[in-house]
């Protein structure tokens, strides 16, 4: 399985991106995918998760504001809306066999990271 996250950029407060993330290889509906994200010295946390069945799971700081959606031909989306200045990280998306879980550890295939930063 490869991932290959894009979309990242430079965004003022209160803008808006959308990243992707392109699977290839042996990936399939069925598979949980997720999007995390790394600030330099603190460990990688989770931003939200899709399961096989299409239900989606969020970190509190993103509900409301973020929504992840994959589509039928293996690409993986994450919408952010009202960006806050906190987002800015690296993200990263992943991808698990079923069951979800949402430690990132339990996530076997990642993407190379996307760099959002957003402007106070």
């Amino acid at each position: 399985v490869q991932l290959q996250a894009s979309g990242g950029g430079l965004v003022q407060a209160g803008g808006s991106l959308r990243l992707s993330c392109a699977a290839s290889g042996h990936i399939f509906i069925w598979t949980v995918m997720g999007w995390y994200r790394q600030i330099p010295g603190k460990e990688r946390e989770l931003v939200a998760l899709i399961n096989n069945d299409g239900s989606t799971n969020y970190a509190d700081s993103v509900k409301g504001r973020f929504t992840i959606s994959r589509d039928d031909k293996k690409t993986l989306y994450l919408q952010m809306n009202s960006l806050k200045p906190e987002d800015t990280a690296v993200y990263y998306c992943a991808a698990k066999e079923p069951p979800l879980r949402r430690a990132w550890v339990d996530y076997d295939w990642w993407g190379q990271g996307t760099l959002v930063t957003v402007s106070s």
